[in-house]
């Protein structure tokens, strides 16, 4: 555990970078699990109107089959899977937040990535920690505030934890750019705490 924490954003929210909390070994067998034994299927997100079907793969898993809606779309949380709760488990110790629900992503290589957007759906506790576990590829992850437009990147490394809480996601937008410089995968966590 890392003793001097950086706030890399605190302004109107805090996200604060705690780096990688990992040992490599846990970062493989990680990765190897979830690729493998989640059960990914492919995001279908309302665009202009239209029903658009990206390559980004995603999962939702949480407490008592919780319910989440974004992009005009509900997803039904599945139950945890024993490695799940691991890093859950791991995740809240380091961030001192209680989670009751993951959404997973599945990047296949810097083709794919994430627009300007905050997570502020109705079902989230507000104002609540958001923490986000990257495995796999290190990637660029960018702030933009919705008012000034000021912005802040930062690349996550394999392992490494980007809390997000207090007033974030009322003031500020946050992205994944895409890449060609990156062929390998990044599997992404993002643990909530939602409404029940």
């Amino acid at each position: 555990m890392l003793v001097n924490i950086p706030y890399f954003i605190n302004n109107q929210g805090q996200a604060i970078y705690y780096g990688n909390i990992l040992t490599d070994e846990q970062k493989e067998n990680y990765f190897k699990e979830l690729l493998n034994n989640i059960e990914w299927e492919n995001e279908k997100v309302i665009m202009f109107g239209k029903e658009i079907i990206t390559k980004r793969k995603v999962a939702f898993y949480a407490d008592n089959e919780l319910k989440y809606t974004y992009s005009q779309k509900t997803k039904k949380g599945t139950i945890w899977t024993t490695v799940l709760l691991s890093i859950k488990n791991k995740v809240e110790e380091l961030t001192k937040s209680k989670y009751n629900a993951c959404l997973l992503n599945l990047y296949h290589d810097g083709t794919e990535g994430m627009g300007w957007h905050s997570d502020d759906e109705k079902e989230i506790v507000p104002e609540s920690s958001i923490a986000s576990l990257s495995l796999g590829a290190e990637r660029k992850f960018s702030f933009k505030h919705k008012i000034t437009k000021e912005t802040y990147s930062i690349f996550l490394e394999n392992g490494s934890i980007l809390e997000m809480k207090g007033a974030i996601q009322k003031n500020w937008l946050h992205a994944l750019p895409k890449t060609k410089k990156i062929v390998t995968p990044r599997i992404n966590l993002t643990f909530r705490k939602m409404l029940g």
